[in-house]
């Protein structure tokens, strides 16, 4: 089974995973999460977690073609976002002051030489809507207990207050899809 893990940053899963990231660690398999060193169609499971948010509405749609290329017909593409309306929620219930949400929504991030930045956000329907208008269906939330990822803490399991799983809110956005 080959499974990508993009935008993995520092996190390394093990050797039953590919990771590539922009960064440098001594884990990484490549360094390139939009031109994938794959056949077509030879991918089983792609997971990027906050990392699609860096590319902007635009960018966006090649990223996905690259990462659909190389998924295999009934892989699944899992991925983590900030969740806007889950922050929304919070701000607008006077619970959060505006200071609480501005990593989140707007990531920085030293890349070799470089700051990047989230380019934009989303909630549950622009992400559906954005993965089926790249041919993935069956797009539905997961939950990150329930991945074979689960005891790697990333942000799939951002919660308001900090690491209060039990009683926090999650504020991240997890949808996988199939191809």
């Amino acid at each position: 089974m080959i499974k990508l893990h993009l935008g993995c940053g520092w996190r390394n899963f093990g050797n039953d995973w590919t990771h590539i990231d922009g960064g440098d660690y001594d884990h990484l398999d490549d360094h390139d999460i939009t031109k994938l060193n794959f056949d077509n169609n030879t991918v089983d499971l792609i997971y990027a977690s906050h990392v699609l948010e860096y590319f902007d509405r635009e960018e966006v749609n090649g990223v996905l073609g690259e990462w659909s290329r190389v998924l295999k017909k009934g892989g699944i593409l899992r991925i983590a976002v900030p969740d806007f309306q889950s922050m929304v929620k919070l701000y607008c219930c006077d619970t959060y002051q505006l200071e609480k949400f501005l990593g989140p929504l707007y990531g920085k991030m030293k890349m070799g030489e470089e700051t990047i930045y989230h380019k934009t956000t989303y909630d549950f329907d622009s992400l559906h809507k954005l993965l089926e208008n790249h041919n993935f269906h069956n797009v539905e939330k997961y939950d990150w207990r329930e991945t074979e990822h689960a005891s790697f803490d990333d942000h799939s399991q951002a919660y308001i207050p900090h690491m209060d799983k039990e009683n926090g809110t999650l504020i991240s956005l997890n949808i996988q899809a199939t191809k």
